[in-house]
């Protein structure tokens, strides 16, 4: 299944990124010429998401889970756990490595930025949630083979998103839609770019 994308993309890389960064900012726009302070939210998900971001964040994430397997190191482990806890909660927010994604690496990439919908990647950041998680209890429990494997999971569908740009996450939560079990109206925009997909195909 392809990336889900959003109708349209980004007037200008400042624009996008102060979307990015604050998604959650109250009473404020990309036109908006008030000078009046917003409200920041912590909590929350960017939505649209930049796809270029997200692969950098995916990136990172392999590089961390690789440095993991080959120096069987579990202090690896507690930035990588705590990064997916911090990108499902408040998105780039709270997380270095998205903080370094949106406002380092994506603005220095000379490309045309996709935006696409946020909660196929705020599911599939959940995902990360599971895996790092339990990697993290099976090496607590002395099980340093299972947290290998596990981490070689996590590592494998990071490397589909980096790389390749395929959102195994998204790919789940769009049959989770399909069968019900996410509601329709959690992602409204799903639906009509798998439609404008399937057309293209």
């Amino acid at each position: 299944m392809s990336e889900t994308v959003l109708n349209g993309g980004p007037s200008g890389i400042p624009e996008l990124f102060s979307q990015l960064l604050l998604p959650t900012l109250t009473g404020m726009s990309s036109t908006s010429t008030s000078t009046a302070t917003p409200r920041i939210k912590v909590f929350g998900f960017p939505n649209p998401v930049n796809e270029t971001s997200a692969r950098v964040v995916a990136t990172g994430v392999v590089i961390m889970g690789v440095v993991f397997v080959i120096t069987q190191s579990g202090w690896v482990l507690v930035p990588l756990t705590y990064g997916f806890i911090a990108r499902v909660l408040t998105g780039p927010f709270l997380s270095p490595l998205g903080r370094i994604a949106t406002q380092v690496i994506t603005p220095r990439i000379r490309r045309e930025h996709k935006l696409v919908a946020g909660p196929p990647k705020r599911f599939a950041q959940a995902i990360g949630v599971v895996f790092s998680v339990t990697a993290s209890v099976l090496w607590l429990l002395d099980a340093p083979v299972a947290a290998t494997v596990v981490i070689l999971m996590l590592v494998g569908a990071a490397s589909l998103e980096a790389f390749v740009g395929f959102c195994l996450g998204c790919v789940i939560f769009a049959q989770l839609m399909r069968w019900n079990v996410v509601p329709q109206s959690v992602c409204e925009e799903c639906n009509n770019i798998s439609l404008r997909a399937n057309a293209s195909r």
